[in-house]
């Protein structure tokens, strides 16, 4: 019987959950996508095709299963597919919204593959996470036995958290310092209300705060509190600060008014739709309104922009990018939302500077065309002479990427092993540093990456601290 509600890829066509008008959600921040119900969410699970070897779940960062999920809720056994959901990923209903699938699981579907549609995994992910948190089936936090050994995490955002919710199951005192005013980092600053409501990363907090980690918001290591003050205090300590300084733009220019940071914008934002005083949004110098808008990238970060700047009510929104579509970094998916929400992308271009006085009048653009491909395999643009234009602006937003900070600096650890690119040094695996004790995860020494990403170094390194932790014991004991 569970096998026939399987393999029905062939009969039913891929389905997402409804999108709302685009006419009607540039009007506000709520999320784009309506829920699935029931019936829809097991038809589409249904799609599955269960094959031997899920390609899904391989290029799942966290190798989540996928495949018995989806047939548990084919089969209507909602709370065993959470469960097991759960089981690998510390946050599901966070992935299935923001995760790219289109790029990992989805886009390495079997089914299409052979041009079918993929499963739509995503939608069904956040599926069974919303209804398990409205059913109750998302228990506390309650360890078995409380331990006496403590962790220190500098940094609440998802490696922090994910690291934070596996120490504190096996009982292990944890504290969480960061540099803001709500935990959760880029989940509640970064990214837009439209892909990420933020009750949702709110509610997962405050499980975190019920068992017993302990936060300590508004607090800048380095001058608040010293790393090695952190060091002395705990058995461990995990670095998962994130990369937070924007790559910058040259040229003529390049200093005037109105040429603002992604991250800046994105925050101040995110800010006021938290209910904040935001005096940088209130005057209009991180506000959108009634402005011409070009935003200079094209990752999922210059998505975020675009369309927060159109909710914001821009006369106009264009997003310039060197290369094209194919070749283009962020999501397809929110490409697509883009456009319909009114975004105008242009394609093959790149700045050379900036016009204005006090403050940026215009883009100098250059057209670009795609040469030989570079070492990585994607092709090179290239200026094509003489094709130059000026775009007009009263806001240009720079989302080129992330840098890390030179945190051996900002906290006086001179002996805090970092790259050449200023990512800290860790063993694969264990995220182990060089430092006795000292750990870090996710895009600090990855480099500007994806949340799940961040997510499974979080898993990673709690399960390595622990075993770390309780070989310590052995030997103190022997």
């Amino acid at each position: 019987m569970a096998q026939n509600r399987m393999l029905q890829f062939v009969t039913r066509d891929r389905e997402m959950p409804e999108k709302r008008a685009a006419g009607l959600r540039n009007a506000d921040f709520d999320e784009i996508y309506r829920q699935f119900a029931a019936e829809k969410a097991a038809e589409q699970a249904g799609r599955c095709s269960q094959c031997g070897v899920p390609y899904c779940q391989s290029h799942c960062p966290l190798h989540n299963n996928i495949p018995d999920w989806l047939r548990l809720t084919a089969e209507g056994r909602l709370q065993e597919a959470y469960e097991l959901s759960q089981s690998t990923n510390t946050f599901p209903e966070i992935c299935g919204r923001i995760c790219p699938q289109d790029r990992l699981c989805e886009g390495n579907c079997v089914i299409e593959q052979s041009g079918h549609g993929t499963v739509t995994i995503g939608a069904v992910e956040k599926y069974l996470t919303d209804t398990a948190w409205a059913e109750g089936w998302v228990k506390p936090i309650q360890p078995a036995t409380e331990r006496t050994e403590s962790v220190g995490i500098i940094g609440a955002g998802p490696g922090g958290l994910a690291a934070a919710d596996v120490l504190r199951r096996a009982g292990v005192q944890v504290t969480i310092y960061d540099r803001h005013d709500r935990a959760g980092g880029l989940l509640i600053y970064g990214i837009p209300g439209f892909k990420l409501e933020k009750d949702v990363v709110l509610q997962r907090v405050a499980q975190l705060e019920a068992a017993g980690v302990q936060f300590v918001l508004n607090c800048n290591v380095g001058t608040d509190i010293s790393f090695d003050a952190i060091r002395g205090k705990h058995d461990a300590v995990l670095i998962a600060t994130g990369v937070y300084k924007a790559r910058d733009l040259g040229g003529p220019g390049a200093g005037l008014a109105g040429i603002v940071p992604a991250l800046d914008y994105l925050t101040a934002s995110n800010r006021k739709g938290l209910g904040d005083e935001v005096a940088a949004f209130d005057e209009g110098t991180l506000n959108a309104s009634g402005k011409r808008v070009v935003v200079i990238g094209g990752g999922d970060t210059a998505m975020d922009c675009v369309r927060t700047a159109i909710r914001q009510g821009a006369t106009s929104v264009k997003c310039l990018y060197r290369r094209d579509r194919v070749n283009m970094p962020g999501s397809q998916r929110e490409t697509q939302n883009a456009e319909e929400e009114g975004v105008e992308f242009v394609w093959l271009t790149a700045p050379k500077g900036f016009t204005g006085a006090a403050s940026v009048e215009g883009v100098m653009v250059e057209r670009m065309r795609l040469g030989a491909p570079d070492a990585t395999g994607r092709q090179t643009p290239e200026v094509i002479a003489g094709a130059d234009f000026v775009e007009p602006a009263d806001l240009v937003i720079k989302a080129l990427g992330f840098e890390p900070e030179d945190l051996p600096s900002l906290w006086g650890a001179a002996d805090l092993p970092v790259t050449r690119w200023g990512t800290v040094k860790a063993q694969y695996g264990t995220h182990a540093t060089a430092l006795p004790g000292v750990y870090a995860v996710g895009d600090v020494v990855r480099g500007a990456s994806l949340v799940v990403w961040a997510i499974r170094d979080g898993r990673e390194a709690a399960k390595a601290i622990l075993d770390d932790l309780a070989q310590g014991a052995q030997m103190a004991a022997e």
